[in-house]
């Protein structure tokens, strides 16, 4: 693979526990690294001032999908393709060896790359529960990609173009503790709140297709879709039924359970309180937007 084939973007708050592991499993194959961090205040922009051929910017954080446009349009980007990974992941050896020897043969009619990412959550890759086998588009040439404008659950978005999978792994291992997980996912589940309303409301629309027969990121967008007509409060039991029983998560063991409950129930339910409480404050004749910027302090 020729230099200037391939660049990386990450983006970074506080990923100190991280980001040596990413960007060493990406500088093999990648001729640079695009680093926008939200004003970190630990050692993770130290880390990575170790490196050459890592570039660095700061901007403050609004949201995911923001963010990462805001790093594509911020960079000086001049490689054929990029690549989206976050701080927490990594690529294993099959995918770098496919990204080094593949991509430049790919022919111009391809676009866009889907990545198999899984999951590894308290020491255990998870295999089961529809952790396997997630296919998400985080590669791209140059200038086709751009991320969905979404407070939560965003995805790459191509203008023009046919897709491929590689081969190989997208690894996502948090080493953070579960205190920390709880923390960012009670985080999340205002932003998705927020999604949710916005989508009820007709104020956001997705660039992002969901698609029975596409990728598994577009068939869970069409599953998330179908279960946001659910009721509220039933839908987080099925949910987790679902993917404990009849996805398998079970056969994880103690940590497909722990996922399940945490990710599947927990968090879910967690989501539906926060759409109940946001339409219950507008009950009152304030306007919704009013509620969410006074009670989360973010500004639709």
């Amino acid at each position: 693979m020729s230099k200037n084939n391939l660049s990386a973007v990450i983006l970074t708050f506080n990923e100190e526990l991280h980001i040596k592991r990413c960007i060493e499993s990406l500088l093999p194959i990648v001729d640079h690294v695009y680093v926008l961090d939200s004003y970190s205040t630990d050692s993770t922009l130290d880390i990575v001032s170790r490196y050459d051929n890592v570039s660095v910017l700061k901007n403050k954080f609004v949201n995911h999908a923001a963010q990462f446009n805001h790093a594509l349009d911020s960079f000086n980007i001049n490689s054929e393709w990029v690549i989206r990974v976050d701080a927490d992941e990594y690529i294993d050896e099959d995918l770098r060896v496919y990204l080094k020897e593949s991509l430049c043969k790919l022919p111009q009619s391809i676009s866009g790359v889907y990545l198999n990412r899984h999951i590894t959550f308290m020491n255990k890759l998870l295999r089961h529960g529809g952790m396997s086998d997630y296919w998400i588009l985080r590669l791209w040439r140059n200038g086709f990609g751009r991320c969905e404008q979404r407070w939560m659950d965003e995805h790459i978005v191509l203008s023009g173009g046919d897709t491929i999978k590689a081969d190989g792994k997208l690894i996502d291992d948090n080493l953070n503790t579960l205190s920390w997980w709880a923390h960012k996912h009670v985080d999340y589940s205002t932003r998705e709140a927020i999604d949710i309303i916005t989508t009820e409301l007709k104020e956001q629309r997705s660039s992002f297709e969901a698609k029975l027969f596409g990728a598994k990121s577009q068939r869970t967008r069409l599953l998330k879709n179908f279960y946001n007509s659910v009721p509220l409060f039933i839908r987080p039991f099925f949910y987790f039924f679902y993917r404990y029983l009849f996805l398998g998560g079970f056969l994880d063991g103690k940590q497909g359970f722990l996922w399940c409950f945490f990710q599947g129930f927990w968090y879910r339910m967690m989501v539906d309180a926060k759409v109940f409480e946001i339409k219950l404050s507008a009950k009152d004749g304030i306007d919704v937007k009013n509620v969410i910027k006074n009670k989360y302090g973010f500004d639709i």
